[in-house]
């Protein structure tokens, strides 16, 4: 944590959280497109940053130096300038990243249904969390432990079964009407 003054909230990194499928790679880059803003996207940098692919960053290292090394890019990312995130589906479940996510960022879960999630999934075989196993059971099992924490994001947008222009706007919306908000609390 920076411990410094608070960032004014339309001044923050526009961080996407949700399950794997959810749409935060590809939304996220047309929404940053939309606002004008960089976009990354957490698990290329973690690629970048290991010069390894995550599926062979899981199989060499194991599960537990992906998510040290997804800390430590998440902590770069979130320290640097303003800009709309893509995070890893497990990124938040890391109490120092999800503290830097609740002072730098504006946090917007993406939220959709198991079943939309699961079809989507099955499209490629790049997720090591799902390999060898039922998706949708495999989905249901993070959904258990990965809501509650996704719960406590600053905008929920549910963005299952539209395109992915849909869940833009959605989430550009909230936007809006989120720093409206704390632009009036801010004046009065």
């Amino acid at each position: 944590m920076t411990g410094g003054a608070a960032i004014p909230v339309h001044e923050r990194t526009i961080a996407l959280v949700g399950l794997m499928g959810v749409g935060k790679s590809t939304v996220g880059r047309r929404l940053a497109k939309r606002l004008d803003l960089p976009f990354a996207d957490g698990d290329i940098e973690i690629e970048a940053a290991a010069a390894m692919t995550v599926s062979d960053i899981f199989a060499e290292l194991g599960e537990s130096e992906f998510r040290a090394g997804e800390a430590r890019v998440m902590k770069r990312l979130l320290e640097g300038p303003r800009m709309v995130l893509a995070t890893g589906g497990g990124a938040i479940l890391n109490p120092d990243t999800r503290g830097l996510l609740k002072e730098r960022a504006v946090t917007v879960w993406m939220r959709a249904d198991l079943e939309t999630v699961a079809q989507r999934v099955q499209r490629r075989d790049t997720r090591p969390l799902l390999r060898g196993r039922d998706p949708l059971t495999a989905l249901k099992a993070m959904a258990e432990v990965r809501y509650p924490v996704y719960a406590t994001a600053d905008l929920v947008v549910d963005v299952a079964g539209g395109a992915h222009a849909q869940a833009v706007e959605a989430i550009h919306d909230a936007l809006q009407a989120h720093f409206a908000a704390h632009q009036s609390e801010v004046e009065s």
